[in-house]
């Protein structure tokens, strides 16, 4: 971003949106969920009684006349790329899927800020959230997982409390690690957190957004009359037929720094934050579970000033909208006061304010609903378009005296000529708290040209061929599209803001075009004999230094890497809990009591069978908690108490094996296990 183009915009206290990326129903990434928003689709899903038969439903249940067969259901929610982040297979089966999604998702968020997920800037915090999971709940009462992997371990890879340790210890992030939990508000909640901590220097990074995955499975809902959710499966907010919500599942991440910060270091700058705002209704509701008209519209009203705005510059309003009666009617009434304020004098002539809620499209995402609604806000923005809210025919009377008009036809955004396109983004939480987010177009970035540019390696790589031909067709498609970044700034993303992982190749050339043709050859196995030295130092795993790339290079967004990861399935409450992957068969035993502990160590390590005994316990992947495990297993098992020290020797596992044989025919007793909780206490 040039010095002139940061210039156009009050660079404090303002946040830019640099990187996103999201997973909802009927969309694996946010190309497609643009493209159902934009057309007006519905992604809510009726499944079939067989369909439901087949992931376990109840046929009782089903015969229920208020069963409603519906969901917004995220696909392929029990795959993981469990490699990738350091899980072995007995971890990932265990760990929540719900923090497999986030993972992944935190991932190709900064992938899209271009930014190498493993080398993220300094100082990076991380804001999430999330929601209760069958399958938490199904591991907290599960003894026979407890015994398998130990009872800490369970809780740890599974509650939501450690959503956001998980990543900022998996991708390296070393800024605030908070997971946040204010029910449905959660993750707008967790914008207006990570954009205080940026405004205060807490952090020059930060991550922010939410997740929802209550069951990887198909499944429906009872409708109860009176209740929140929908008798037949649609959500229609601020419909006169509007009756309740559909429950969903969702997962959506934004990347966020200062604005100043972003502009200056050349990031893909995709919409800014200038303003948010968090209340809570206290005790000025009929119920605990109600929402709150006046501390809705004081949140609206307070992230308006914090903008340095009025309510009413507004052009489109983003609303929690859940298709509730009560609450669309309390949410309709607040944000009514809270537009309306200032009077015909606004900058904007006193022009009616556009309204719409994605849980139309998608559902309710509960924890992660915020995200999915500032996400889409964003994208209409970039897009300069406004998305309709669907299945709505007969919008409610009340918005003929509202500043706001229900949005149910696409359309194009209009600019104004005084001022940027403004948007707000409200959600509201069960419990009270209400958050509101002023949300700004990003300010334009001019395009550059690859006129005379010299030839230009473009480094490509993934952890498996197929996944390389993904990625090499994929970047071939975005430099064949009409805004098609230059050359120059793909290199740099690329070298940059990707990690280097062990399938690699690499494509020379001089424009996009080029780029683009030789991409899809090497896609499809048939790469260009071109050498280039930069490029074989990168195949063979060297530290490259890359030629200089001419002139100011930018950041740009790139297609995030294509996971692949294995199914890992999930734990449920409908029957016998899903059997975590063991390691292979015990070596051949010396004698019973070696078979029984090599079987011990190789599945509390979860190894590939005897072959893996031949590394040492940290080489195998072992740590302070899996030896308390470990030990605990040895002790309560085969009676033998192992002493700590034992654990941090450089022996092989076959040595330890036999020194464990050792210790239980001569009675050695050193309270290893009281020794070693002690020390991961301490530790801890």
């Amino acid at each position: 971003m040039t010095t002139e183009e940061a210039a156009q915009h009050d660079l404090e206290p303002a946040v830019a949106v640099v990187g996103m990326s999201g997973r909802f129903p009927g969309a694996p990434d946010l190309d497609t969920y643009w493209a159902n928003l934009r057309d007006g689709v519905c992604s809510l899903s009726a499944f079939t009684e067989k369909e439901l038969l087949a992931d376990g439903a109840d046929p009782a249940e089903l015969r229920n006349p208020a069963y409603v067969p519906a969901q917004g259901h995220l696909a392929d929610a029990d795959r993981f790329e469990a490699e990738l982040f350091g899980f072995s297979r007995t971890e990932a089966a265990a760990l929540d899927p719900q923090h497999r999604v986030l993972l992944e998702t935190a991932w190709s968020a900064l992938e899209d800020a271009g930014y190498a997920p493993l080398d993220a800037p300094s100082r990076t915090g991380v804001y999430v959230g999330g929601s209760p999971t069958e399958h938490a709940l199904a591991a907290g009462t599960d003894p026979a997982l407890a015994a398998s992997i130990g009872a800490l371990q369970v809780r740890i890879l599974t509650d939501r409390e450690f959503l956001a340790p998980w990543i900022s210890y998996r991708l390296g992030l070393d800024g605030p690690s908070m997971t946040v939990q204010t029910a449905c508000s959660t993750s707008l909640t967790t914008v207006h957190l990570a954009v205080q901590a940026l405004l205060l220097g807490e952090c020059d990074t930060a991550l922010a957004g939410g997740v929802a995955l209550g069951s990887v499975r198909r499944q429906g809902y009872v409708h109860y009359q009176g209740g929140i959710f929908s008798p037949d499966g649609r959500c229609r907010p601020f419909d006169e037929k509007a009756a309740g919500t559909v429950p969903g599942s969702g997962v959506g991440v934004l990347v966020l720094r200062r604005l100043e910060d972003a502009l200056a270091d050349g990031d893909p700058v995709r919409a800014v934050i200038r303003g948010t705002a968090v209340t809570n209704d206290g005790a000025g509701k009929v119920g605990f579970t109600a929402p709150g008209v006046d501390q809705q519209t004081a949140a609206i009203t307070e992230a308006w000033a914090a903008a340095g705005l009025r309510p009413s510059a507004a052009q489109y309003v983003e609303a929690h909208g859940t298709g509730t009666e009560l609450g669309d009617r309390i949410e309709l009434e607040a944000a009514s006061a809270a537009f309306a304020a200032g009077g015909p004098g606004d900058p904007d002539g006193g022009a009616a304010i556009a309204l719409g809620s994605v849980k139309s499209n998608i559902g309710h995402t509960d924890a992660a609903a915020g995200a999915a609604a500032l996400i889409k806000t964003v994208l209409m923005l970039e897009h300069t378009t406004l998305a309709p809210t669907v299945d709505v025919t007969s919008p409610v009377a009340a918005l003929a005296d509202s500043p706001l008009r229900l949005v149910t036809e696409t359309r194009q955004w209009p600019r104004r000529p005084d001022l940027p396109r403004l948007a707000g983004v409200t959600s509201v939480g069960i419990g009270g708290t209400n958050v509101h987010v002023v949300v700004e177009e990003a300010p334009a970035r001019e395009p550059r040209a690859d006129a005379g540019a010299p030839a230009t390696v473009l480094p490509l790589s993934a952890r498996t061929k197929p996944q390389l031909a993904l990625v090499a067709s994929r970047l071939a498609a975005r430099l064949r599209e009409a805004d098609a970044p230059s050359l120059a700034d793909v290199a740099y993303t690329l070298r940059t803001g990707r990690v280097g992982m062990p399938v690699r190749a690499y494509v020379v050339a001089t424009d996009a075009r080029e780029a683009s043709d030789r991409l899809m050859a090497l896609a499809e196995g048939h790469p260009e004999p071109v050498r280039d030295p930069s490029g074989e130092a990168w195949l063979r795993g060297e530290e490259v230094t890359w030629p200089a790339l001419g002139g100011e290079v930018r950041r740009v967004r790139l297609p995030a890497y294509p996971f692949a990861g294995e199914s890992h399935g999930a734990l449920t409450l409908r029957g016998p809990a899903a059997p975590t992957p063991a390691g292979s068969a015990a070596p051949a035993p010396g004698s019973e009591l070696e078979a029984e502990v090599a079987e011990l160590v190789i599945e509390a390590l979860d190894l590939d069978g005897p072959a893996g005994l031949d590394k040492t316990y940290f080489e195998a992947g072992g740590d302070s908690l899996t030896a308390v495990h470990l030990a605990g297993r040895l002790r309560d098992e085969l009676g033998v108490d192992v002493p700590i020290q034992l654990f941090l020797e450089p022996i092989t596992l076959k040595d330890m094996t036999i020194r464990i044989i050792e210790i239980k025919q001569g009675g050695e007793d050193g309270g290893a296990l009281d020794a070693l909780l002690a020390e991961f206490e301490a530790e801890s």
